[in-house]
């Protein structure tokens, strides 16, 4: 009778040490599973991340870009097809997302106007007009100091910061009780300021909210 009993004993042990060992195998399974999704989990978080990034890399640089030709470089074009008129207007703004220059000017005899891709340098020309006789010193009086000009970049700085954030979409050069400046237009959410800048020195003339 005491043998049974000890057999019994013997056997119960054995039976319950295959149960604690499996429990642990399977414990061992279902945590090596779940490294392995936790793994997989922070590689494709990893990769959507860097994805993200590259995407929003690219459309800086594609930002960047939008304007590869400088308001000085326009400026030497016009003046390369109509070497003695001087600028009395210049605008700087897009067209389906392309953006290019207009450009007006005058001698003593016309008025000129041409449109200058601001990606390629592409000049477009309309036909010079004939001056009325009392327009004739249209160039003397309308004409802008584009000497020592602030580029676009620096007077789209100097706009944003004035408004406290936002982006630069276009810019006019013109020209007010002797003073010539830029006018830049700036986009900060639902909000549209124009800021206009002297031109030479950056200093804020005035601003204009449109809501």
């Amino acid at each position: 009778m005491k043998t049974k009993v000890i057999y019994c004993g013997l056997f119960s042990l054995f039976l319950l040490a295959g149960c604690q060992q499996t429990k642990s195998e399977n414990s061992s399974v279902s945590q090596t599973t779940a490294t392995t999704m936790t793994t997989k989990t922070s590689d494709t978080t990893s990769t959507g991340t860097s994805a993200k990034e590259s995407s929003q890399s690219s459309t800086g640089n594609e930002t960047n870009q939008v304007i590869k030709v400088s308001v000085t470089k326009a400026i030497e074009l016009f003046q390369n097809k109509y070497p003695d008129a001087a600028v009395t207007s210049l605008e700087l703004d897009s067209d389906w997302g392309s953006y290019f220059y207009k450009i007006e000017g005058a001698d003593v005899q016309n008025e000129y106007e041409v449109k200058i891709d601001a990606n390629t340098e592409n000049l477009e020309a309309q036909t010079p007009e004939k001056l009325d006789p009392e327009d004739s010193q249209k160039k003397e009086e309308d004409a802008l100091d584009t000497t020592n000009l602030l580029s676009t970049e620096e007077a789209a700085q100097k706009a944003v910061e004035k408004v406290g954030g936002g982006t630069a979409t276009d810019w006019d050069l013109d020209k007010d009780l002797g003073t010539t400046y830029w006018e830049v237009k700036v986009e900060n959410g639902k909000q549209t300021t124009k800021v206009k800048l002297n031109s030479q020195t950056g200093e804020v003339l005035s601003t204009e909210t449109e809501d």
